[in-house]
């Protein structure tokens, strides 16, 4: 009991320091950008001297695949969490759904910056590429299924995998819209325009959202 008392003691430091050193990481992309966040920039902001950062992460490139893994993990729980606290219908758990989108953590600035950042390099980082295709895939598998089963209770013609596809590609770009020009749009005004969107296309099950 005391060698398992004294390995927690010895790991939790050690999640801490990385968990302390993503989230610096995070400040540091969403003000230098990817090309030009170093391990000298994340030290700045962790306060902490490069040295440390090698002996948790090795590279910058370690470094910034963890960061983007925690992000994804964090958008995960982040609905997941959401549709757990929804109500029992399909159409409640949607919008919770939407309403987890344009909440902390996920819509904050920082976040949403080096969401943005990462996707840009995706291309030719086949890692990124997978990362967020991964993290995409279980989303849209699940606003998929939502979307079925509201469909089935107001015999809608819509296609679900359709609408989960247009409802995406819409949070993005409201995400976009929250990153670059902040004072144009709030996000409740956000959430409203993707719950509007729903509430068009089946009929009755978002009464709030058509009012």
């Amino acid at each position: 009991m005391q060698a398992v008392a004294m390995t927690k003691k010895r790991t939790a430091p050690k999640a801490e320091r990385q968990q302390q050193l993503i989230q610096a990481t995070i400040r540091s992309v969403a003000k230098h950008g990817l090309p030009d966040t170093t391990m000298s920039t994340v030290a700045g902001e962790a306060g902490l001297s490069q040295g440390i950062i090698n002996l948790h992460f090795q590279s910058k490139e370690r470094l910034l695949v963890e960061t983007l893994r925690y992000l994804a993990d964090e958008y995960t729980f982040s609905w997941q969490k959401a549709l757990a606290a929804a109500g029992d219908s399909p159409a409640e758990q949607l919008a919770a759904r939407v309403a987890a989108d344009f909440k902390p953590p996920v819509s904050d600035r920082n976040k949403l910056a080096v969401w943005f950042a990462f996707w840009g390099e995706s291309k030719s980082r086949p890692t990124y590429r997978k990362i967020c295709a991964d993290s995409d895939h279980e989303d849209r598998a699940e606003i998929t299924r939502l979307c079925s089963a509201i469909g089935e209770r107001c015999d809608s013609r819509a296609d679900p995998g359709a609408v989960a596809a247009s409802l995406s590609a819409m949070t993005s770009g409201l995400w976009l819209e929250l990153l670059t020009r902040p004072r144009s749009l709030s996000r409740g005004q956000a959430r409203e325009i993707c719950m509007s969107y729903l509430a068009t296309v089946y009929p009755g099950q978002f009464p709030e959202a058509a009012l």
